[in-house]
């Protein structure tokens, strides 16, 4: 049988940079954090990426790589005694890495009393978060360290996990497992490793009679939906539940948002990271159908940062039965996101002629700037100019969406640019 001393996830967690699945902008070969690690002198870093995308494995390879003293804290049960304290042993090693998972969790005198022995080289510091550092660590730490985005993991690194895992098993279990069928393996770890390793361990063991264990969708539902409580042991419930919350928003159920919402609260969760979570929601799913949204839930986030618990549950429940009663749109989440793609396919594309900056003389007289039209001098200030590169011309990015302040924007547009982009 597997361990009953560590998750599997835990077995698993490679030891070196070569056995490291992911993050290859980072860590492939010649990849900045790579060329750093190799040569030995690492920076003060934060690694911040959702969950299971191997930040913690990522923090534990560079110390073994370097054989430096490394110390670690968990932000959720450390404090600035426990800080102190590491500071303190850390002054008589050379070169000591001191790693803080969840360093969003820490508080601004706990990251203070980081700031001098990091910026004196006492400890060379790692820390992991999920939240964006920008908002989460102060702009001293912050200003000291390498901030290293880790990405989403991506099918072919899930199956490579998934396959080390079942050969793993079967030789802890001496059994044959044929996964016959992996998307339901795939879509309930969400793209974290730590839920997927989870996840073929208890499928595994919890179908052990058989021989060989057969994997299928109806399986892995069926045994995940039966051992719910075991398999969220790890806390991975709080990413469902915010998940749970967005989607009653986006579903415009504000009951369901309400119940979501009252189920954070009392787990303990950052005010902070629920309205940050708002704010998103107002312009990824409602956008300029009701741009009052994003006022609202901008308004919420300033208004927990001054008021914190309890009172704050007010404003949140506020803001979220505004957020899932209002129209929907996501017009021009979608454009931005169609727009950056073409942007990769097509790259640096030239801008016009026409509408280039001429602040010079020589400029001018190669044509910087001719023929341009300022369209307050046009009737109803419009002037139909060709605005983007000739080799993507009449391209539409922007599609209105089916409510009435859009279908208002509609309108306008057929008015002006109908014929061009066939509004």
């Amino acid at each position: 049988m597997p361990s009953q001393q560590a998750p599997l996830a835990e077995i698993l967690r490679p030891s070196s940079l070569d056995g490291y699945i992911g993050q290859e902008h980072l860590l492939g070969k010649n990849a900045i954090l790579r060329r750093s690690i190799e040569s030995g002198n690492i920076p003060s870093m934060i690694l911040w990426g959702p969950p299971g995308v191997g930040k913690t494995t990522l923090a534990f390879i560079i110390s073994k790589s370097l054989s430096r003293p490394f110390y670690t804290l968990s932000a959720v049960n450390s404090g600035v005694k426990d800080v102190r304290a590491v500071i303190d042993k850390a002054r008589s090693e050379d070169n000591a890495i001191l790693f803080i998972d969840e360093i969003h969790r820490f508080s601004k005198s706990q990251q203070d009393s980081l700031l001098g022995a990091v910026e004196s080289g006492i400890i060379t510091l790692i820390g992991a978060t999920t939240e964006n550092p920008s908002f989460e660590v102060i702009s001293p730490l912050l200003s000291r360290c390498q901030v290293y985005i880790l990405k989403p993991l991506e099918k072919d690194h899930l199956l490579k996990m998934l396959n080390n895992a079942e050969i793993y098993l079967e030789n802890s279990l001496k059994k044959a497992i044929e996964i016959e069928e992996n998307e339901a393996l795939l879509r309930v770890s969400g793209g974290d490793a730590r839920k997927l390793f989870n996840a073929i361990e208890l499928v595994a063991n919890a179908n052990s009679k058989q021989s060989p264990i057969k994997i299928t969708n109806d399986l892995v539902i069926e045994t995940i939906q039966q051992n719910m409580a075991i398999y969220d042991k790890a806390g991975e419930q709080h990413y469902d539940i915010i998940s749970a919350f967005i989607k009653s928003m986006r579903g415009s159920d504000p009951n369901a948002a309400v119940y979501w919402l009252a189920r954070m609260i009392e787990g303990g969760e950052d005010p902070k990271f629920i309205a940050r979570r708002l704010v998103i929601l107002a312009s990824e799913d409602i956008g300029n159908a009701n741009p009052n949204a994003l006022l609202l839930a901008n308004a919420c986030f300033d208004a927990i940062n001054k008021i914190g618990w309890p009172e704050g549950r007010i404003i949140l429940s506020q803001t979220a039965v505004y957020l899932a009663t209002s129209p929907k749109s996501n017009s021009t989440y979608m454009a931005i996101d169609d727009a950056l793609a073409l942007v990769r396919k097509t790259g640096d594309l030239p801008v016009p002629l026409h509408i280039r900056n001429a602040p010079t003389k020589l400029m001018k007289d190669i044509g910087y700037g001719k023929d341009y039209k300022y369209a307050h001098k046009y009737e109803k200030n419009f002037v139909d100019l060709e605005f983007l590169p000739e080799k993507i011309k009449g391209t539409k990015f922007f599609e209105p969406g089916k409510n009435a302040r859009e279908e208002e924007t509609r309108k306008w547009l057929r008015s002006r640019w109908g014929k061009k982009y066939g509004y």
